[in-house]
């Protein structure tokens, strides 16, 4: 790995990091390593056979942390609010502090807006107030780094947010939207357009890079799904305060964060224009149903067995 410059990977088994390996040692140019609380997990294993190097660390100790960056070109860092919640801050610093300890050249860390702040404290939204934070915090280190804000994940659609059959044999799903362009993406994209900001780092010191596949309506997805899938598919909107009284964990969070899109995020079609410029490969929700049509299917199944 000596003669090519190495990036390193933070969250490698997760869905952002995770691509962002995969997009670097399919390109063979760079040399990656990846950090992992434990390297002996299946998707571990699965990236040391494609070529990476694995070392064990976590975000909580500084130590590992400054041992993995030992020379490293490039740090990819991402934060798990959802995994550690408030630790994140605190596992974030930890990452950024290392970074500016270590002289990293090239420094991209996935970051998003302060929903707080742009709504005047009205839309508290932690696991994007916290990023917010974190990405105001290395800014003020000058570290040049770049940062990338990634849209909502396509892949929520088979998880978090699967469609739900009706009485009249429709599909539905719902959130509180509105009418307001949802801006998702495909998981897999975030790696190819990393890789690219990778390889173009003088363009991209201090830079933020919005990660986006497809901005449009969730009338629009789901008159997407009516098509692909065959099945009629019907958006619902759901008031926010509605949403938030549905006490399932982070029911409120996710209700601020709808209603936090549907009234400060009117359109990222500007970051649908520059990703694909960016990776040219990246896929529309259209492009991306069609090939992941069977698990909706296999979904729909499951939910009716």
């Amino acid at each position: 790995m000596s003669d090519r410059k190495t990036i390193l990977v933070i969250g490698a088994t997760g869905a952002q990091g995770g691509s962002v390996a995969r997009h670097l040692l399919s390109g063979g140019e760079l040399a990656v390593k990846c950090l992992t609380r434990n390297p002996r997990s299946d998707k571990a294993v699965t990236l040391a056979q494609a070529g990476a190097q694995v070392v064990q660390g976590d975000l909580d100790n500084a130590q590992q942390l400054q041992v993995a960056l030992r020379g490293c070109y490039g740090v990819f860092g991402v934060t798990n609010f959802w995994e550690h919640f408030g630790k994140e801050y605190q596992q974030g610093k930890n990452l950024i502090d290392a970074v500016k300890t270590a002289g990293v050249s090239h420094f991209v860390f996935s970051s998003l807006p302060s929903a707080v702040k742009i709504s005047a404290g009205k839309l508290p939204v932690p696991h994007f107030d916290i990023k917010a934070e974190l990405e105001e915090y290395a800014r003020n280190l000058g570290l040049g780094a770049t940062f990338v804000h990634v849209a909502f994940y396509f892949e929520n659609f088979l998880s978090f947010f699967p469609l739900q059959k009706q009485a009249d044999g429709s599909w539905t799903f719902g959130f509180p939207q509105g009418d307001t362009a949802l801006s998702g993406v495909a998981v897999d994209d975030v790696g190819g357009v990393v890789a690219a900001v990778f390889d173009r780092r003088a363009e991209f010191k201090d830079k933020l890079v919005g990660i986006v596949g497809e901005d449009s309506p969730l009338a629009g997805y789901a008159e997407t799904m009516t098509r692909v899938l065959g099945k009629r598919v019907v958006y619902n909107h759901i008031p926010r305060e509605t949403y938030a009284a549905l006490g399932f964990p982070g029911a409120e969070e996710l209700a601020n964060m709808f209603e936090f899109n549907r009234l400060h995020i009117p359109s990222r079609q500007g970051d649908v224009a520059a990703s694909r410029a960016l990776y040219p490969a990246m896929q529309s929700f259209e492009i991306w149903l069609q090939a992941n049509k069977g698990l909706f299917e296999q979904k729909a199944r499951a939910s009716q067995a």
